[in-house]
């Protein structure tokens, strides 16, 4: 199998880079643009050459005009050199008519061959500005598909872009909801927990047994105080209530 040598290679890869490099640079509606202008001024330069032809026409038709009011003239020439003997100027009058009648003919001919060219620029000038303005109504539906189709991809390809990023946002949006999630569900544990009144107190007891306690306690000191004081003899209660005085101070 017969391989590519390196410059066969380079020409290609550079074709192929020139064709990638102009198909971006291309702008198809650039070229709808160019395209309308080209037949904008081919119907320019059609109507120009309907304006000659037509002034061409006006040209003829005067000479024609001159010349048809030349032969009568002639012709009268003519008789009156007659009526006055004058063989040779009546000759060179008719001479002069016939060649009036000649070129009269002549021109008719050009006449009709200019009018029938005029004819045919102006249907095919009433045809090109028909195909024109169809193409125009095609180059803005074109034009206007093109920029949506280029804004179109601009937007995906920014969403390309950027989907990696999106998918990393959505994961951390994810783990934050559900770090919030626990959180919450955490401190709805907490309230339900702190409660005061199922709190232990010392001993292992609640906070409404240990008070009762602490009450019956004193209560039972009390009684035992005043069943000690009734068990003293009278003589020894003064000194026992000035110690507790003492003591007291």
């Amino acid at each position: 199998m017969r391989t590519l040598g390196i410059w066969q290679r380079l020409r290609l890869l550079f074709a192929a880079k020139t064709s990638s490099a102009l198909d971006r640079a291309e702008d198809p509606r650039e070229v709808l643009d160019y395209a309308y202008a080209q037949q904008q001024q081919l119907l320019l330069k059609l109507k120009q050459s309907l304006v000659e032809v037509a002034t061409s026409k006006e040209q003829l038709g005067q000479q024609a005009r001159k010349l048809s009011g030349r032969i009568p003239q002639l012709d009268g020439q003519a008789r009156r050199a007659v009526s006055a003997g004058r063989d040779d100027l009546a000759r060179m009058a008719l001479e002069r008519k016939h060649t009036a009648i000649g070129e009269l003919d002549g021109l008719k001919i050009q006449l009709a061959e200019v009018d029938g060219e005029e004819r045919r620029l102006a249907a095919q000038g009433q045809q090109l500005a028909a195909r024109i303005e169809q193409f125009r109504t095609h180059r803005d539906v074109l034009s206007a598909r093109y920029t949506a189709a280029a804004a179109e991809v601009h937007v995906k390809e920014s969403l390309a872009g950027v989907s990696g990023q999106l998918a990393e946002l959505g994961l951390a949006v994810g783990r934050a909801e559900e770090k919030t999630a626990q959180l919450q569900a955490r401190a709805q544990a907490i309230d339900s927990l702190v409660d005061l009144a199922l709190l232990p107190g010392p001993g292992g007891s609640d906070v409404i047994e240990s008070e009762l306690q602490r009450l019956t306690a004193g209560q039972e000191v009390e009684n035992e105080l005043a069943q000690l004081k009734s068990e003293l003899p009278a003589a020894s209660l003064p000194a026992a209530q000035e110690e507790a005085r003492d003591v007291k101070a």
